[in-house]
């Protein structure tokens, strides 16, 4: 394989494949063997060598292919002998003959495999245009793309010289690709003019176009492109709307939007008329916003904001008036700037008796700077509402005399007037009001003085400090038996309404409280409860607000994990927002959804009143479905030299981590191999992560620059899972300071797929295979009460309804992916896409159709079809069967399992008496409690995603249309099953919901069959001689 990769388009692929490429030809048995194979120069057939047969049979005919599949998508790569081999882009599969035998190769690298898939692939499916000119689709490819360069050329050569200089193409080609290095370009200049020893670096039409087409065409996307282009280099508008949905996981497209997308990124006139996306446009809509990987629903506010405030993570920051560190570091209203912009929430504010009695704000008893109280509120007043419409909670720490307690109040109603949330919260209400309901409010948190009091100057409340609640000053009150107080102005105590500071004792104290009060805990102090009494945790926080602090020996303004904290629920984890960093990447990815506004919403599981959950838990979460991310790193454009390196001249050896953040479970790191001297490396690896809580979890893509002295940080995304789209995508990098590095991407392919439907897909199937083992049913734990246990064994049966409904469609549908020769995380429409393809290509009189048998698709084939496509209409029908089955039993299962959560909903309040007659108290009281809420949160988990499969279903046999109409072989009229055709039974399909963005890959139909060297029998397992 060329090091430069100098393969940019068909032609060239095919010019490599016809020099030959020595490949490892794998067996039915597992054995493999080095052969060399070449394209012949007629471009009629595949030919290899040595092999023990005639000459004349090592050879396959192109006009004898069906399909070439990369991957592991037969049963030969998929046996235990090679799946774990090999890298799934490296190999690569020919499906030809009548019988679909197969061909499976391993190629050296994933590019070398490329090339044979593309250059096959483009033969394939132009075949008959190279029965009448086989040269003529080498040229009619590019006929297009060269037309709008040398017009582009004649542009810009202004005085008819017929060359450009060095300055003219550099800026010609940034113009033409704006991501195109400079350096890059240059150098590519150099070398031309040492080769040809034209020192002026002049260049004609010719060598313009051939250098752009050489630099600009990145051989990653062109190889997708061809993937979809039939005859060409170039997508129609069909060929874009089926790679935007069965790749890119879009629904509802059409034909206009395609052209839309066309008129806005093909640069060429002809290709805009024709309606035409070649490979610049192609490049182009892929490096744009269009393809970001961050879902654009959550560029707007996309939760539901009417929760209580304790139900939300909510953005925070930790003495926000500091830039650098705490010691002697300057205070500045920059930092509340800066804060605000970026959706900050919740702000600190440190006050002191100032001079000329005007408080002032700096971190007590160090060096910092101070800034005038007076000046920071003006500024709060003007940057609050700016990036969120939601409540800010304005921390004061108040350590001034009464007199400027009194004149702060002053300022803070005259600044902020309206603004001020100083409305009384009912103390019998047992939820703080939500966001929605608090909108362009602010919430002062502060100490509150007793209702009852009468001294209208205010009263003494104990300190509250950080260095207070420390759990050193604890200890060291606890000895002098008592706290100290400072006296509190009535003013200011009466602003404080919804966030009373109040001090931690135990979570039992705290849960007697009233709900607007609000504990502070150091990293430590929280971090020892989160480890100790993690239950209890997210139990207080589903009512009350808690804050967490950095530890005080972080003097350097360091941070701590945040996401351990997110774990417990905890609403305030406050960081220091000037220390740019991994913890700080994981806040801005945290709550870079839900429009930016500072607020998202904490999964069910950590609000519902009575669910179990634990933040150190490595289990299954109760009645949620785990995810499982597919990610292929594919490669990296224009990687920055890092900063502080300079070890290694101008080159860069990037490698990438990829990184899960979340509960215990799912945290996990991988990464990818070093490609050296790279500044635009090509990586093409593969990652599986199994993601059990969603919600909670946040994905870091990091490209470091790997060194023998240390590894230097190049750039960093982090995003929240929920927010990823599937699909290829760019992800745009950013510096360690949080910005976007400009043309600093990795390109990334995604796809996210349900636990059951993912993973090996063999293994898998052989498990669902196999009779369930009580272990395998979500379970009820006792309780040893007896009327609530009987409740809910009462539900067992349904319980396993449930599951087996769920199991027997995945099993379907994987059995039909494999026999379709297609990857786990495909869609139905792709499935379908390939069976129905390849059922039209099995002979050139064959007349298909798909018409609705009681609503539901059934597929029409006249006439004798081979043995493995018989195979594949099977698996279709028992798919569309168990998908019919689940429609139409999910809602009374549901109603089941429901109706067993109201009836143990109602025990409920009688459980602490039904507990006391049998004597249950201590250890074995609160295990029953936590049993009770384990077993409702599984009821309700339960139904909830039986729900969710009968809309997959009914989105899945929506897609089987959409497919069939795609392909124009969808007839509406009812007809009755005949020989070659699939019943199925009732359920309309017309209130069939749509499900969001299906998840996609690439693939087709599978061989049983495989075509076979007479090799030596006894030759071994990986024999490079001749057999």
């Amino acid at each position: 394989m060329p090091g430069e990769r100098t393969v940019v388009n068909a032609p060239d692929c095919l010019y490599y494949m016809q020099n030959g490429s020595e490949l490892i030809k794998v067996r039915s048995n597992g054995r493999q063997y080095h052969r060399l194979f070449a394209l012949d120069t007629d471009l009629k057939e595949v030919r290899w060598h040595p092999s023990s047969k005639k000459p004349n049979k090592a050879r396959i005919p192109i006009d004898q292919i069906k399909e070439v599949r990369l991957g592991k998508n037969t049963d030969v790569l998929r046996s235990k002998d090679v799946e774990g081999c090999y890298q799934d882009a490296c190999v690569f599969s020919i499906i030809f003959g009548d019988n679909f035998e197969s061909l499976d190769l391993v190629a050296n690298s994933a590019d070398e495999a490329n090339i044979w898939v593309t250059g096959l692939t483009c033969l394939v499916t132009g075949k008959y245009k190279k029965a009448n000119n086989p040269d003529g689709i080498l040229t009619e490819r590019q006929q297009l793309r060269d037309k709008w360069l040398q017009e582009v050329f004649e542009s810009a050569d202004v005085e008819r010289t017929g060359v450009l200089d060095e300055f003219e193409v550099v800026r010609l080609m940034k113009k033409l690709n704006n991501s195109l290095a400079t350096i890059k370009i240059q150098q590519k200049l150099k070398e031309l003019s040492t080769a040809s020893s034209n020192k002026r670096k002049r260049l004609t039409s010719s060598e313009f176009i051939s250098l752009f087409k050489e630099i600009s065409t990145r051989p990653e996307i062109y190889f997708l492109l061809v993937r979809y282009a039939s005859t060409s280099d170039y997508m129609t508008t069909d060929e874009l709307l089926l790679f935007l949905e069965a790749e890119q996981g879009m629904s509802g497209i059409t034909v206009e939007k395609c052209l839309e997308i066309i008129n806005e990124y093909e640069p060429s006139a002809d290709g805009r008329q024709l309606g035409q996306l070649g490979i610049d446009g192609f490049t182009g809509y892929l490096l744009s916003e269009e393809c970001d990987v961050f879902d654009p629903l959550h560029l707007e506010v996309c939760q539901d904001m009417t929760y209580p405030l304790s139900h939300y993570f909510i953005a925070s920051s930790h003495n926000t008036y500091l830039l650098k560190d705490q010691l002697k570091g300057p205070s500045s209203i920059e930092g509340y700037v800066r804060a605000l912009k970026k959706g900050c929430r919740y702000i600190k504010l440190d006050c002191w008796d100032g001079p000329n009695d005007e408080p002032i704000i700096y971190h007590g008893h160090t060096l910092t700077s101070k800034i005038s109280f007076k000046a920071t509120i003006e500024s709060i007043n003007e940057y609050a509402f700016v990036a969120s419409e939601f409540p800010i909670i304005m921390n004061i720490e108040n350590h001034c005399s009464l007199k400027q307690q009194q004149l702060m109040t002053n300022i803070m109603n005259e600044v902020l007037g309206s603004k001020l949330c100083t409305e009384r919260v009912d103390p019998h209400l047992q939820y703080l009001p939500s966001p929605e309901s608090l909108k362009y409010k602010i919430l002062v948190k502060c100490k509150k003085l007793p209702d009852n009091l009468e001294n209208e100057e205010g009263g003494y409340v104990t300190e509250e400090d950080e260095m207070a609640e420390s759990e050193q000053h604890r200890k060291t009150n606890k000895r002098e038996g008592s706290l100290k107080k400072y006296k509190l102005a009535k003013e200011l105590s009466d602003m404080v309404q919804h966030c009373q500071s109040v001090r931690f004792h135990d979570f039992q104290t705290t849960l007697q409280g009233k709900c607007y009060e609000l504990i502070s805990l150091s990293e430590s102090t929280a971090l020892r409860l989160a480890n100790a009494c993690p239950e209890e945790f997210v139990n207080c926080n589903k009512r009350f607000l808690s804050r967490v602090y950095p530890n005080g020996m972080r003097v350097d303004s360091s941070n701590f994990n945040p996401q351990d904290l997110w774990n417990c629920g905890c609403q305030l984890v406050a960081l220091n927002y000037q220390t740019c960093g991994l913890m700080m990447d994981l806040n801005d990815g945290r709550f870079m959804q839900n429009g930016s506004s500072g607020y998202v919403l904490k999964p069910a599981v950590m609000r519902e009143e009575i669910a179990y959950f634990s933040a150190n838990t490595r289990d299954i979460i109760p009645g949620v479905s785990p995810q499982i991310l597919h990610v292929k790193i594919i490669s990296g454009q224009q990687l920055p030299k890092p900063r502080a390196s300079g070890a290694k001249g101008n080159t860069v050896d990037p490698y990438v981590t990829v990184d899960i953040f979340g509960i215990p479970a799912d945290c996990v790191e991988a990464r990818t191999k070093t490609v050296q001297h790279s500044a635009n490396p090509i990586f093409d690896e593969n990652f599986e992560f199994q993601i059990n809580l969603p919600e909670l979890a946040l994905v870091r893509f990091a490209v470091l620059d790997d060194d023998y002295i240390g590894d230097e940080f190049i750039g960093q995304y982090t995003i929240p899972f929920e927010c990823m789209l599937p699909g290829y995508r760019h992800i745009r990098l950013r510096s360690n300071t949080g910005e976007t590095i400009p043309n600093c991407t990795l390109f990334v392919h995604m796809a996210i797929t349900n636990k059951k439907g993912g993973g090996k897909t063999t293994r898998r199937a052989s498990l669902l295979r196999r009779k369930k083992s009580q272990g395998d049913y979500p379970t009820m734990k006792l309780l040893g009460i007896k009327v609530i246990d009987e409740t809910f064994k009462a539900v067992t049966q349904s319980l396993r309804d449930a599951t087996d409904l769920s199991d027997k469609v995945q099993l379907a549908l994987i059995s039909l992916k494999e026999i379709c020769g297609l990857a786990p995380i495909s869609n139905i429409k792709q499935t379908m896409r390939s069976l129905l393809t390849r059922i039209q290509n099995s002979s050139e009189n064959i007349i298909m159709s798909i018409v609705l048998k009681d609503n539901y698709p059934t597929i029409v084939v006249p006439g004798t079809l081979p043995d493995i496509l018989k195979k594949a209409l099977l698996s279709f029908e028992t798919f569309v069967e168990e998908c019919r089955n689940l429609i139409g039993k999910a809602d009374g299962v549901c109603d089941k399992l429901i109706s067993a959560r109201s009836s143990a909903m109602e025990l409920h309040e009688e459980m602490q008496n039904l507990a006391a007659q049998q004597g249950m108290k201590g250890k074995k009281l609160n295990k029953a409690v936590e049993n009770f809420a384990w077993n409702v949160r599984v009821l309700k988990g339960q139904a909830d995603l039986m729900r969710q499969a009968k809309v997959k279903c009914l989105e899945d046999m929506k897609q089987v249309q959409d497919t069939a109409s795609f392909m124009g072989i969808m007839q509406k009229t009812d007809i009755v099953p005949s020989s070659g055709s699939i019943a199925s039974s009732s359920s309309p399909l017309s209130d069939s919901p749509s499900n969001g963005h299906p998840l996609r890959a690439a693939g087709a139909v599978p061989a049983h069959q495989t075509h076979e060297d007479d090799d030596d029998a006894g030759a071994a397992r990986y024999d490079s001689d001749q057999s």
